[in-house]
């Protein structure tokens, strides 16, 4: 399995060997970034403050990473989510059973940018909501797409959008994002945090995550900025 395999500091020659399931591990995810409307209809953004989102989308250095280039986002922290806390470690989650999903907690400001606006780009370049059981070369359930809800209000706002999209067709398949209740996220190692903007040479990321930055700038240059926020300064 590639999320324990690939997702070591290992050489790039080591890289180019690895096969999984009789294929080569080495090719880019499938994912087809394409520009979306917003929300018809957002969530409140209440009262002045901060608020949190938990998206899972497949390998959480690729969201965590893209996610950082986001204005209005003040932190981005790679974890896990679905599970149980005595279970929330990167070896366990890997084996597919423990119910977590590689996730990412977003900090975001609702006066520079909404929770619709991040669902907005959850699914048109963060990741490919359409597919079954992974996100590109990484496979099982810890990589699903999953959107963990808060609360009644967030629930609302996600299955409408979900709605939207999924009448509007701009998507190239049926969305597989399944809808969870928020019970507990689990901050990851600390190697795993910011490890995009640590190890942007690594294959693995030039491959499969940094695409999702460039297709952030490109189709939404308004809310990318160029300077990522980080979880703890080097």
């Amino acid at each position: 399995m590639i999320g324990s395999a690939l997702k070591r500091p290992l050489a790039i020659a080591a890289l180019a060997a690895l096969l999984c399931g009789g294929a080569a591990v080495l090719a880019p995810a499938a994912e087809r970034p394409v520009r979306l409307p917003p929300p018809a209809a957002d969530l409140d953004p209440g009262a002045p403050g901060l608020r949190r989102v938990v998206l899972a989308g497949g390998c959480f250095w690729g969201l965590q990473g893209m996610f950082e280039h986001v204005r209005g986002v003040t932190r981005v922290v790679a974890g896990y989510a679905g599970g149980e806390a005595a279970t929330a470690h990167y070896r366990t989650v890997g084996s597919g059973g423990t119910g977590h999903a590689e996730a990412v907690e977003i900090t975001y400001d609702p006066a520079a940018i909404s929770y619709g606006k991040l669902l907005q780009l959850f699914f048109s370049t963060a990741h490919d909501a359409t597919q079954v059981g992974g996100q590109g070369p990484d496979t099982g359930p810890q990589y699903r797409s999953a959107i963990f809800v808060a609360d009644a209000a967030e629930r609302r706002a996600a299955e409408g959008y979900i709605a939207q999209l999924g009448a509007g067709g701009q998507l190239h398949g049926r969305i597989t994002t399944t809808l969870e209740p928020l019970r507990g996220f689990y901050p990851a190692e600390d190697y795993h945090q910011d490890y995009l903007i640590h190890h942007p040479d690594s294959l693995y990321i030039v491959m499969n995550d940094a695409p999702k930055i460039t297709a952030l700038r490109r189709l939404y240059p308004g809310l990318y900025r160029d300077a990522p926020v980080r979880v703890a300064a080097d």
